[in-house]
């Protein structure tokens, strides 16, 4: 099952909203269930550097289906996922990547959000992931 464009652009929308109530400018991304970018969002004024790291959470959370702050705590020193960020053209394993469910449960796509704090990044992915 892969998230249909009207969904993907109601992700974006959601994280919009949510950057605007937090007066900050995000680069958004939106994955299908293979990872593949189905939508994106530069809002103006946004940093050109987080456009790839928009992409690569989003892609991060898609290929290990969870998100991508776990898979940060998981990738330290001496934990079971060290290094791991090396892997798959380089992933991100810091806050701001959110698997996307459909509502039986099933893993449509995922969403990247990129732009601000990570604090910031997480709760905007959070928020847009809660819009399916």
């Amino acid at each position: 099952m892969n998230i249909t464009l009207a969904q993907a652009q109601k992700v974006i929308a959601a994280a919009e909203k949510k950057s605007k109530e937090l007066d900050v400018k995000m680069d958004i991304a939106v994955v299908d269930a293979g990872a593949n970018l189905t939508a994106f969002a530069r809002m103006d004024g946004a940093w050109l550097g987080s456009v790839d790291i928009a992409i690569k959470k989003a892609k991060t959370a898609r290929f290990f289906d969870m998100n991508t702050g776990e898979i940060g705590k998981l990738s330290q020193p001496g934990e079971s996922l060290f290094n791991i960020e090396h892997s798959n053209n380089g992933l991100i394993t810091f806050p701001g990547g959110v698997p996307l469910k459909n509502n039986s449960g099933e893993i449509i796509g995922a969403v990247g959000v990129s732009g601000s704090s990570v604090e910031n990044d997480h709760a905007v992915a959070n928020y847009a992931a809660e819009s399916i």
